[in-house]
């Protein structure tokens, strides 16, 4: 399922228009963006929780060369299914 089947999904079971279906979709995103920038976990009990975990520093290589390189840490946000969610999946 893309953005634009979701957001059609979104209006039949709401009764919205695409467009407003559309648009509570982006606000509820940016949401999630936001709150994940900020440090934040967002938790939608049942669904899941979005949250950032920390990647430390690393030695890598380079795909072309082979030489090693310096990987930096970074941050990547991630997901963890809720067990409802889980459950549902058979």
């Amino acid at each position: 399922m893309n953005k634009t089947e979701l957001i059609g999904e979104i209006a039949k079971v709401t009764e919205l228009s695409k467009v407003a279906s559309g648009k509570a979709l982006d606000a509820m995103l940016e949401a999630i963006s936001k709150s994940l920038q900020k440090g934040e976990d967002v938790v939608l009990t049942g669904f899941g929780t979005f949250s950032i975990r920390d990647r430390p520093a690393r030695t890598g290589h380079n795909p072309k060369t082979r030489e090693a390189m310096e990987i930096k840490a970074s941050k990547t946000p991630i997901f963890k299914a809720g067990k409802t969610l889980r459950d549902g999946i058979k």
